[in-house]
């Protein structure tokens, strides 16, 4: 999503095959993945000569939060931070109560994070995240 943001541009769609290549993610991983971001809506894939994925909406109505919920789920936010299937307020493991403190405040960062933000963190060179051509 990050390279597909600082890559695209208005109206052209960025090839699988580019983004796998310079990104160096298999092929595949990374078709399953794309699969899973168009099925809920964050990019919009064509097929043909001029085809590849484009973000379907605008980079700062897009949260990395959204991004995590589209591959991974919630429940990132709401396991057990020892593994423990039965945790929860009124039967915790050892560390729930701060675990879950630490959850929320990266849901939070999470929630509070957009595509634009982190592009432009990018494109500024204030992150070591390498996504130009």
């Amino acid at each position: 999503m990050l390279y597909i943001a600082v890559n695209g541009v208005e109206g052209k769609h960025i090839d699988l095959r580019q983004i796998a290549e310079e990104q160096d993610i298999p092929r595949h991983f990374l078709s399953k993945i794309m699969q899973q971001l168009v099925r809920d809506g964050l990019v919009i894939s064509m097929k043909g000569p001029t085809g590849g994925f484009r973000l379907s909406m605008p980079p700062e109505k897009i949260s990395l939060l959204q991004i995590v919920d589209a591959i991974d789920g919630m429940d990132v936010f709401t396991q057990c931070g020892m593994g423990f299937k039965k945790c929860n307020d009124k039967k915790p493991c050892p560390i729930h109560h701060e675990y879950k403190k630490v959850r929320e405040r990266i849901e939070d960062l999470f929630r509070s994070q957009t595509l634009k933000k982190l592009t432009e963190d990018v494109r500024r060179g204030d992150s070591i995240v390498s996504l130009g051509r």
